[in-house]
């Protein structure tokens, strides 16, 4: 039922390359999700989002900081090492400093016919912020006429927001399958959903939604589901670790707050007659990333409600090495849970660390929620 999604990222190389060579159009790869697909696919450029590969970094020293995050030095790793040489473009929205190096030292060493870096205001909380965004998103998109060598009119605006709504709104219905006691499929498979969605055509992955959509209320997982938890924080596409969790330690993920996750697809646009100003007010108003939670934290009270919506009784709270802007939002979130007793366990992460560590912490954690739930 999951195979195709799994197929799409395990191989999503693979499947830019046949993308490109049977549409006969344009790849482009984006480091943050704050850039606005909409009208990426209003010109029908692909977007692929530039993952890391979970390797050793032996090439992106002299390019990075060896203190920047484990995830930004895998990124340009993958660069540097061409694992993404099919793209005709790479684009990044305002992000926190070290995903910005890994893109400002991929454009440098591996130029293609086409960069942009879209000024995504950092304060989404200013009285300014969607003016200024929508003027920016003008610019993007008059840069992508350029470049493509087509205009893109409200009518194609339309359809591309159409495409990239259709796949929040199908993905959403399927997550909220997860709030079920005993949930039609694990968070190792949400995440492959997800992740399959950052790198396909959403035409297609969309037509995969709609099928799995009719098929998904009737299944039951075939292990008890045992904990359930919630995985929040920094980037998290390790497949792996989802796994030893869900398949060795017995619990199940049931909802998580990450940009590979519900925070790249929980809300959509609205429409407005203003085509752009529609598009920056989703942006502005999306479920935020720390860098943008401020001065106000909102994302406080959207973790507060996941919890009570999916009946969440542990929370696994995970931060990339050296990531500046979740080291700072962690604490606050710690306060949070701590102050509604919810069992909460905190993993530093290195993309090329090995499990055994991570294992223990979590069996031990595990142990403890079952302890007390004797009691």
């Amino acid at each position: 039922m999951f195979t195709q999604f799994k197929q799409w990222y395990t191989n999503r190389h693979d499947y830019a390359r046949d993308w490109k060579e049977r549409s006969g159009s344009k790849v482009i790869g984006y480091f943050c999700t704050y850039v606005p697909e909409e009208i990426l696919y209003a010109a029908n450029v692909l977007p692929v989002r530039i993952l890391g590969g979970h390797e050793p970094q032996d090439v992106t020293e002299p390019h990075i900081f060896g203190m920047y995050c484990p995830f930004s030095r895998d990124v340009l790793a993958q660069g540097l090492k061409d694992r993404f040489s099919y793209l005709d473009g790479i684009t990044i929205a305002q992000s926190c400093l070290h995903i910005r190096q890994a893109y400002t030292s991929w454009d440098l060493h591996r130029p293609t016919e086409f960069s942009y870096y879209l000024p995504m205001p950092h304060n989404v909380q200013s009285a300014h912020s969607r003016t200024f965004l929508r003027a920016e998103l003008e610019q993007f998109k008059e840069a992508v006429e350029q470049w493509t060598g087509q205009t893109i009119t409200d009518a194609d605006l339309d359809r591309g927001i159409d495409i990239v709504n259709t796949n929040r709104r199908l993905l959403k219905r399927i997550f909220e399958l997860r709030r079920q006691e005993n949930p039609p499929l694990s968070g190792q498979e949400a995440m492959y959903l997800v992740l399959s969605s950052q790198m396909t055509d959403k035409r297609e992955h969309n037509q995969a939604l709609e099928k799995l959509l009719e098929q998904l209320p009737e299944r039951e997982l075939k292990r008890p589901t045992g904990e359930r938890l919630m995985i929040l924080g920094s980037e998290n596409d390790d497949i792996p670790f989802t796994e030893m969790v869900e398949q060795v330690c017995g619990a199940t993920f049931v909802i998580d707050d990450h940009c590979t996750g519900t925070r790249y697809f929980w809300n959509e646009s609205v429409p407005n007659e203003d085509r752009l100003l529609e598009i920056a007010n989703r942006y502005v108003d999306r479920v935020p990333c720390p860098t943008k939670d401020w001065p106000q934290r909102k994302r406080l009270e959207h973790i507060q409600k996941l919890i009570e919506d999916y009946d969440v009784q542990g929370v696994i709270v995970i931060q990339q090495k050296f990531c500046d802007p979740h080291e700072l939002d962690i604490p606050a979130i710690q306060k949070v849970l701590k102050g509604k007793g919810i069992p909460t366990l905190f993993l530093e992460f290195d993309v090329t660390a090995p499990l055994g560590p991570f294992r223990i912490r979590v069996e031990a954690f595990l142990e403890m929620m079952r302890q007390e739930d004797l009691f």
